[in-house]
């Protein structure tokens, strides 16, 4: 039968990785932001259990290093979302361009 094997994980964690950094470098919405930084992290935690799995199925650091790298991004993201419940109540929208509160 068909075995998945490293590649495998590896190629589908470089796609979302992928997805995820080209949704952050041509979105204008704000949010769209937020949740491609969440799929670039998913992309990151997807390659520690499949390196990990592989490489020394004993050892859970891999897994360890996905818990802490999930908490993060739950951090990550009620914070960015906080600020920008905070800056649509003050400007009325989400978009990027529209942010300049710390240009000169």
């Amino acid at each position: 039968m068909f075995e998945v094997g490293l590649y495998h994980y590896i190629t589908l964690a470089a796609v979302l990785f992928s997805i995820g950094l080209y949704g952050v470098l041509s979105s204008r919405n704000a949010i769209r932001v937020l949740m491609c930084i969440e799929l670039m992290l998913n992309a990151v935690n997807i390659n520690l259990v499949a390196f990990n799995n592989f490489i020394n199925i004993e050892d859970l650091g891999g897994q360890v290093f996905s818990i802490f790298i999930l908490t993060v991004s739950a951090a990550e993201a009620s914070v960015g979302l906080a600020i920008l419940i905070a800056l649509y109540r003050s400007r009325k929208s989400v978009d990027m361009e529209r942010f300049n509160l710390l240009k000169w």
